[in-house]
């Protein structure tokens, strides 16, 4: 039974943990007050499917997943969230989660061993601190990641943290101009 729940809690391309099995484990990590929430996602990566394939594009998700769990070791843990989506909680014993995000973030963007290098692409990284939002879960502190992610991915910043304001979203608690928000247009403000 023990094997069978490992299994299940485990994407079969990457390896990584499902959804179900990330949030399990990044609920007790949040407990430390030097947890970071990571979120990252593939840049392009519809387009590396169409021009590609999907092998070439299934190899850059596990060379993307095999880096992220190199990143976040044994103490941390990674997820494939869906798709070309990444999560990850580390806890930052030594106060340097901008300056190790900078270097993942080059690291992610090299292209996949064994692949054409013409298959590559960028990963955008949106990051939070739980300590800087002690009231948030898993979920909201996933928000913030997503949106300061969004903002990188937009920016073309590469890595963005998340700041202290307010949280935009809309009432599906997806940001705004991403499928299943309720609202391609402008996103609202929560409380």
């Amino acid at each position: 039974m023990r094997r069978r729940l490992h299994t299940a809690r485990r994407d079969p391309l990457t390896g990584l943990r499902t959804r179900d099995g990330f949030t399990r484990r990044a609920t007790t990590l949040l407990k430390d007050p030097r947890a970071v929430v990571v979120l990252a996602d593939v840049d392009h990566f519809k387009q590396i499917n169409d021009h590609f394939g999907h092998a070439a594009g299934d190899a850059l998700l596990k060379a993307t997943a095999d880096r992220l769990a190199h990143y976040v070791g044994r103490h941390g843990v990674a997820g494939r969230l869906g798709g070309d989506e990444f999560a990850a909680v580390v806890i930052d014993n030594h106060g340097t989660a901008a300056d190790l995000l900078a270097v993942l973030h080059g690291v992610l963007a090299r292209p996949a061993d064994g692949l054409d290098p013409a298959v590559h692409t960028t990963v955008s990284l949106g990051w939070v601190r739980a300590a800087d939002h002690p009231d948030e879960d898993l979920s909201g502190l996933l928000r913030r990641a997503d949106e300061a992610m969004y903002a990188a991915k937009q920016g073309r910043a590469g890595v963005r943290r998340a700041g202290l304001g307010r949280l935009f979203a809309t009432w599906s608690g997806r940001r705004a101009g991403r499928r299943g928000s309720g609202d391609d247009t402008a996103p609202g403000v929560a409380a």
